[in-house]
Order: C-alpha cells, then structure tokens, then sequence
C-alpha cells in the first residue's frame, strides 16, 4: 500500500511505501509505515468507507 502521510521529524509529507493498513483500538481505519528518509513510525488516518 502506497500513501501520502506527514512525517513529523521531518516535518513534510512524504510518500510511504510498503505501507499497511490496520484498525485502532477506537476502530478507526489507519494507514501506517516509516519515512524513507529518517525512518520514523508514520501514520494517517484514512476513511472509514473504502472507495469504490
């Protein structure tokens, strides 16, 4: 999975690949991976439909 998520070390967005999509403890849909470049833990938040 691909996604565009806000690295906060970085302070950019960046693009994450060999990301993975998982639930939180709320059950809200997250995307999450690691910035290619400092390779801190990055996260989004993601729709609760998925697109069609």
């Amino acid at each position: 999975m691909e996604f565009e998520g806000y690295c906060v070390k970085c302070r950019e967005k960046r693009t994450i690949k060999d990301g993975r999509e998982e639930t939180s403890a709320k059950g809200r849909r997250m995307a999450k991976g690691v910035c290619p470049v400092c390779g801190t833990k990055v996260t989004r938040f993601l729709p609760n439909k998925k697109a069609e």
